[in-house]
């Protein structure tokens, strides 16, 4: 891998730095309440109607047909600057690259520009009351009604689930299946005929989640992606994406790493010597993480693929953001609880926990790691 940033990807960061430092709004209200949920779809809108929403994607699209590389480097800009969190990242992030390479014509045209333009807001249906790590195990159905599914079931852990106006997820589509086989992937316009959203509240009292419930649902066959019965591949394709490059990339944690170091330098002469190693072992695996990323983009750039190694990247950022957020708070004390310019410390602290849980939990990850990449035997 080269490391060294060409002449166009140097005048990509350049455009985009100047952007984001002339356009990127004050600290909104979180997006888990109703004024913040728009204030940061007001956001969306303004960052689709420059084109930055969604850079790596098409021009036909609302994209700027940036290559992955320039968008990892505007991830970094993005968050150098404290830009807010991504509103529609379950859109964007994860069924957006799916619908690019699985989508019909007509599913493209439809969906993609009100995902980028945050016209349409999207939740993940994947995990169930018994079927969370297990997702293989779920029960959600779909039963064919000549031209129409109708979907019956319960989903929870649905992101964004309160305020969502869609949601894709699995559905077992043949009766006589089991496990991964039998699945559709289904879109799911939450404002169907029998959809019940019941918010469900995270630690700090916000309705972060919600529990979708489908009874009788009816939506178009037309709205399957992929081949019918042939969801868990795609599924999975979502999966590689969320786990690997698209929903963690480097710049979210480089800009925390920075903002560490920068507190570590306040107050060098306030704290423990032994918290200076902690700081800077923080900022070199931050370091490491954001080349491994650049390096795995590289190797799909030239026809790789992203497999079962996406597993290793969930488990690292997710337990590097933990030990990152427990050294800011051993380091700050009582200040971590204060906003201390655009970074929220203790908030920061408490989502991270959530990571190792999170896109699969990192044992079953472990797991995934030991056979499909070490090649191990099954315990």
């Amino acid at each position: 891998m080269d490391l060294n940033f060409t002449p166009e990807e140097e005048a990509f960061r350049v455009k985009a730095r100047a952007w984001l430092e002339g356009n990127a709004p004050a600290p909104m209200e979180s997006m888990d309440t109703p004024d913040g949920f728009e204030q940061h779809r007001d956001w969306e809108e303004h960052l689709y109607e420059h084109g930055w929403a969604a850079v790596s994607w098409p021009r036909e699209f609302g994209g700027r047909d940036a290559t992955l590389i320039e968008w990892l480097i505007f991830e970094e800009e993005y968050y150098r600057v404290g830009a807010p969190r991504r509103l529609n990242q379950n859109g964007l992030f994860l069924l957006g690259p799916v619908l690019l390479e699985y989508g019909t014509k007509e599913q493209k045209e439809r969906y993609l520009p009100k995902i980028v333009s945050a016209e349409e807001i999207w939740c993940q249906g994947w995990s169930e009351p018994n079927a969370g790590s297990d997702l293989a195990s779920l029960t959600s159905k779909a039963t064919r009604d000549g031209d129409e599914w109708v979907l019956t079931g319960q989903k929870t852990w649905c992101s964004r689930g309160v305020y969502a106006d869609w949601m894709f997820g699995l559905f077992r589509s043949d009766p006589s299946s089991e496990r991964h086989k039998g699945l559709s992937y289904i879109l799911v316009p939450l404002e169907s005929p029998g959809v019940t959203v019941r918010p469900i509240a995270q630690i700090d009292g916000e309705p972060g989640f919600a529990e979708v419930f489908l009874d009788n649902v009816r939506v178009p066959v037309a709205n399957t992606l992929g081949p019918e019965g042939e969801g868990w591949q795609i599924a999975m394709s979502t999966a590689g994406f969320e786990r690997g490059v698209a929903l963690r990339s480097p710049g979210r944690f480089m800009a925390s790493a920075d903002r560490l170091v920068s507190s570590y330098m306040a107050r060098e002469h306030l704290v423990s010597p032994s918290l200076r190693n902690d700081v800077i072992n923080s900022w070199m695996e931050v370091e490491a993480y954001r080349l491994y990323t650049f390096w795995s983009v590289s190797r799909k750039l030239a026809g790789g693929t992203i497999g079962a190694e996406a597993s290793l990247n969930k488990v690292w950022w997710s337990e590097m953001d933990v030990r990152l957020h427990d050294t800011a708070l051993r380091l700050l004390g009582e200040d971590a609880t204060l906003p201390l310019g655009d970074e929220h410390w203790l908030d920061g602290f408490l989502f991270s926990l959530a990571g190792p849980i999170y896109a699969g939990t990192n044992e079953i990850q472990r797991n995934i790691i030991a056979e499909r990449v070490l090649g191990l035997p099954r315990s």
